[in-house]
């Protein structure tokens, strides 16, 4: 029942969101402006058309195949990203305009001829600045970056020193995102000869009947020791367990609170993964249990956890976790949602530490909703270990 009531109030929020930014693009962009009232009339409409269509288009792509919804979806989801763009671009000069009116003309302001000639040339202005942070932001959403990290861990062998994994994370296929760009990962992962491939979570935005040809490519992947999965948020909206027996098909290993052993020469080190911390609301019988994950092991080995979200890390510090890798942030994806990431995360991207123990959280691999990105570019992380 909770669950059904957070997901009520989500969409509350999200239709009133949807509402108060269309009118301001609508005051802003179309009122103020001055056009024709046929003018006016016919560009109201298209955007109040492109407002309802929001909401329609995602509640679409959870149930319709991509084959079959993507002609309409991928428009949509291109819109939710130039429409915030512009709004971003409008409320930036707002403010510029509205201190400069204060200082220049006091609390009365300037007069009306005046005022719209500032909307008019303020429209214009936000219209090219929203247009090109679109273009830019969405050649970036496609692009494929390999950041390297370096990583010293106490406890692991000078015989495994420089050992490599390489972490995909946040791929989300599914609307916007299918079969070539997979294969462009998997092409660029097997270029980069990693030791093991980790993928932290957010796979996947749709069901195993609906994905499964997009993700075929994945069987390709090769590494020394394997490619291993934890689940992420987005799986459980996806069908978790299905998802979780498919990947095992496609030579992934999934761990779900558990570890595995890696090395060589008798030199090993212990990889485990957990399962995402809101799997515990869908019913599925998942849950994060890190100590279980754990129990068991060597404490003298190098210890690196697979968790999909960052605040994993506190629990990870009580139990002598090394190095923890995730993801779920995006980066924030499109600026400035990095700085209100912070209030939920300890850690949004990038290299941190909590006591003796690091934690990689990847700007991810590919995106969410819109497809674009802006001050956080996609990655694939190649992370080498070294021995302190």
């Amino acid at each position: 029942m909770s669950r059904w009531i957070s997901l009520a109030v989500s969409l509350v929020v999200g239709v009133g969101l949807i509402a108060g930014g269309h009118y301001y693009l609508w005051a802003r962009l179309i009122r103020d402006v001055g056009f024709s009232l046929s003018t006016e009339r016919a560009l109201t409409w298209t955007l109040c058309a492109l407002a309802a269509n929001i909401p329609l288009a995602v509640a679409t792509s959870r149930v319709v195949p991509p084959e079959r919804s993507g002609w309409w979806v991928k428009p949509v989801y291109f819109w939710i990203g130039l429409s915030f763009l512009l709004l971003l671009s409008l409320a930036a000069l707002d403010v510029l305009r509205i201190g400069y009116s204060l200082a220049t003309f006091g609390f009365a302001g300037p007069d009306a001829d005046r005022r719209q000639t500032w909307a008019r040339l303020g429209a214009f202005v936000a219209v090219a600045i929203g247009l090109g942070a679109t273009v830019w932001a969405a050649r970036e959403a496609r692009k494929l970056r390999v950041t390297r990290v370096e990583v010293p861990l106490k406890k692991l062998p000078r015989e495994l020193d420089g050992l490599s994994i390489v972490q995909l994370s946040d791929v989300h296929v599914g609307p916007t995102i299918g079969r070539d760009f997979i294969e462009r990962v998997v092409a660029t992962v097997n270029a980069l000869s990693p030791d093991i491939v980790a993928i932290t979570g957010d796979l996947v935005d749709g069901s195993v009947k609906d994905l499964k040809h997009h993700v075929a490519p994945l069987a390709d992947l090769t590494s020394k020791h394997g490619t291993y999965f934890v689940t992420g948020n987005h799986e459980y909206h996806s069908g978790a367990p299905e998802w979780c027996e498919h990947l095992g098909s496609l030579g992934v290993r999934v761990l779900r609170n558990e570890y595995v052993e890696l090395g060589r020469d008798g030199h090993a080190l212990h990889l485990a993964g957990i399962d995402d911390y809101e799997s515990a609301h869908f019913g599925e019988g998942h849950r994060a249990d890190l100590p279980k994950a754990v129990a068991g092991r060597d404490p003298s080995r190098a210890l690196i956890l697979l968790a999909h979200q960052p605040k994993a890390v506190h629990e990870a510090v009580r139990h002598g976790v090394d190095l923890q890798l995730s993801g779920h942030t995006h980066g924030g994806q499109m600026w400035p949602f990095g700085w209100l990431l912070r209030l939920q995360q300890p850690v949004v991207a990038g290299l941190a530490k909590f006591g003796e123990t690091f934690v990689y959280v990847s700007c991810g691999t590919g995106y969410s909703g819109p497809p674009m990105r802006l001050h956080a570019p996609a990655e694939i992380t190649r992370i080498i270990l070294r021995s302190a």
